[in-house]
């Protein structure tokens, strides 16, 4: 359609239907001709109804901030030989866990490729429309001791960390929380309890968490509110790193 004069791609634009002007202009008078008038609008809001979606995606997953923003479930190597269960992982792959507000640990050796896992599995929950985010524990301890200096700083922070439907903490526990730390967890995950899904990326299998923890009240506090509804998952002792290096 090429006929769309001036003003009303303007208030197209003005509206938000850029996608709907842009799928109005790019369809093809030759392929569509004989076509109704209803037939070719339903062709025309498909075609900007799928690049609006495709735009909303690729946003979810920019602001996710993946360590591997390529990761993908359906491309995962060694997957017999490090034990993993593809029906598992296909069924993680549907987020059915996330409406079930089910937690996830990827539990392995250093180098058998958990935070591939948890940044695939964050990008498939994008892809499914879940606001989903990515983040080191590392950085996250850092980001709370700079918002624990700011006015306000530490209901923010855990604000936004309680809000998205899906987390990936990777490399927890890496290092010991101290009290500041395991207060902001114990809070955070009794926000997140019932309401929202969170990955767990370790080395560390559970029984080492608690003494992890401090092996006090809040040990036992942020256990309770993890160990009763997640799916553990074992990556093996495989060393991805080292495959993938070989395989180039």
């Amino acid at each position: 359609m090429n006929s769309i004069d001036i003003e009303t791609k303007r208030k197209l634009r003005e509206m938000g239907a850029a996608a709907l002007l842009d799928a109005l202009e790019a369809q093809n008078e030759t392929l569509t001709l004989g076509l109704g008038f209803d037939e070719r609008i339903r062709l025309v809001v498909d075609e900007a109804h799928s690049a609006f979606t495709h735009s909303k995606v690729e946003g979810l997953i920019r602001r996710a901030g993946l360590r591997y923003p390529t990761a993908d479930l359906r491309r995962l190597d060694l997957v017999e030989e490090r034990g993993l269960d593809r029906g598992l992982i296909a069924q993680l792959g549907t987020c059915s866990f996330v409406d079930r507000q089910q937690n996830v640990v990827f539990q392995g050796f250093t180098g058998s490729g958990k935070s591939y896992l948890g940044c695939a599995l964050a990008k498939q929950a994008c892809q499914h429309r879940i606001r989903a985010h990515y983040i080191r524990m590392p950085d996250l301890e850092e980001a709370w001791a700079l918002a624990r200096d700011k006015p306000q700083g530490q209901t923010k922070f855990l604000n936004k960390y309680a809000a998205f439907t899906l987390l990936v903490i990777d490399e927890w526990l890496l290092d010991h929380p101290d009290e500041s730390m395991r207060s902001m967890l114990l809070e955070l995950l009794e926000r997140r309890y019932d309401t929202a899904s969170t990955v767990f990326c370790t080395q560390y299998a559970k029984k080492d968490w608690h003494q992890r923890l401090g092996s006090g009240v809040h040990a036992d506090a942020i256990m309770d509110r993890i160990v009763h509804n997640t799916i553990w998952i074992d990556t093996g002792n495989q060393n991805m790193r080292q495959h993938a290096t070989k395989s180039r």
